[in-house]
């Protein structure tokens, strides 16, 4: 399949005409200042379902905060959470440091240039090391994402569906065929790059593409009907009241969610989940959920968080206590003016504007 494939297809002129691109047009980004492996394993890592713009300043302070992989590896994790606080998808920021960890002790600081030990590392899938043992060590070792596999499919007009992992697999032996020996860096990151500024998923502009003569899409006039992707599983909402519990004190209940799982290790608001407990056992389920008696309040607003698997709905109530303290060792009475201190999800986060103001 391969073979038949790249058959006629001139790698050498397509390696040539991407790179030059590449050189020409690549975007002033932070972590191509160096080919430091610890900045190009963050970024890579941030970068992950997240947009570039969004990177650069979470990029930027977390550099500026953990400058080396010791440094990182010695962090506490609330402050590593709360550094990342808004990038979303908090499994990398924990894997991230348990991986710098492991690169500390077992391989004397050093981010390992073998692609085995580097793949075993936690949170290191194929993409993140191939982009690594490439931008980094420039190992010519192919970086599939969702850019690559929408450039590639149009370049050599494959119509698989690019959801499928076998599929995926595919993109992986192409890039490895065409990667270039010499400069396999520029390579990977010309792919990215066109697929970021030009091989775009809707209106891709061919007129600007460094590869349109080689585009076999363009030549059949079918670029915007590939790739192909079927659709993701819809996803299941989930209704809670998510509740802002104050004391006398001006003190707020809050909660750290379990070690692993969704947010793990983030800190909320208590959360019910209403259709397994109904509106009128809200303050009876508090009570024998966390030992701590409440007066609901008014309904102050509502807001829908989504994520890949999962949409929260989520209605947020008001409610007053008398506790001054809790027992529950997950939950924590904290003083308003030092909420910020803690880890947050990004729906949490935009709770505290309905706190009334003193």
């Amino acid at each position: 399949m391969i073979d038949k494939t790249l058959q006629n297809f001139d790698i050498f002129k397509f390696q040539a005409n991407l790179i030059n691109w590449y050189h020409a047009n690549k975007r002033d980004l932070p972590w191509r200042k160096d080919q430091d492996p610890y900045k190009v394993w963050v970024s890579e890592i941030m970068l992950q379902q997240t947009k570039v713009d969004t990177v650069i300043p979470y990029f930027q302070r977390f550099i500026t905060k953990y400058p080396t992989l010791q440094d990182l590896a010695d962090a506490d994790q609330q402050d590593v959470l709360k550094t990342w606080e808004g990038l979303g998808y908090y499994s990398r920021a924990r894997n991230l440091q348990n991986a710098v960890r492991e690169v500390v002790s077992a391989y004397g600081s050093k981010v390992p240039a073998n692609p085995k030990e580097l793949g075993a590392l936690k949170g290191v899938g194929p993409y993140t090391q191939g982009a690594i043992l490439s931008i980094a060590f420039n190992q010519p070792e192919p970086a599939v994402d969702g850019n690559v596999m929408r450039v590639l499919s149009r370049v050599l007009k494959i119509e698989e569906d690019i959801a499928q992992p076998k599929v995926k697999k595919h993109f992986e032996r192409y890039t490895k065929k065409m990667i270039s020996d010499e400069d396999p860096s520029a390579f990977n990151q010309g792919i990215m790059e066109l697929g970021a500024l030009v091989c775009t998923p809707k209106s891709p502009m061919c007129m600007l593409c460094p590869v349109q003569e080689q585009c076999r899409a363009f030549e059949e006039g079918v670029e915007q009907e590939l790739p192909i992707k079927s659709k993701a599983k819809k996803q299941k909402t989930i209704p809670y009241v998510a509740l802002l519990i104050r004391n006398e004190k001006n003190q707020y209940v809050i909660e750290k969610r379990s070690e692993t799982g969704l947010l793990a290790n983030m800190w909320q608001f208590p959360m019910v989940p209403i259709d397994e407990i109904g509106m009128d056992h809200i303050e009876n389920w508090v009570e024998m959920e966390y030992g701590v008696q409440v007066d609901l309040g008014n309904k102050l607003g509502k807001l829908k968080h989504v994520f890949s698997h999962l949409i929260w709905q989520l209605d947020i109530i008001e409610a007053t206590t008398g506790s001054v303290q809790v027992t529950d060792k997950r939950v924590e009475l904290v003083d308003k003016n030092r909420l910020a201190d803690y880890p947050f999800p990004v729906s949490h986060q935009k709770m505290m504007k309905y706190m009334r103001e003193e």
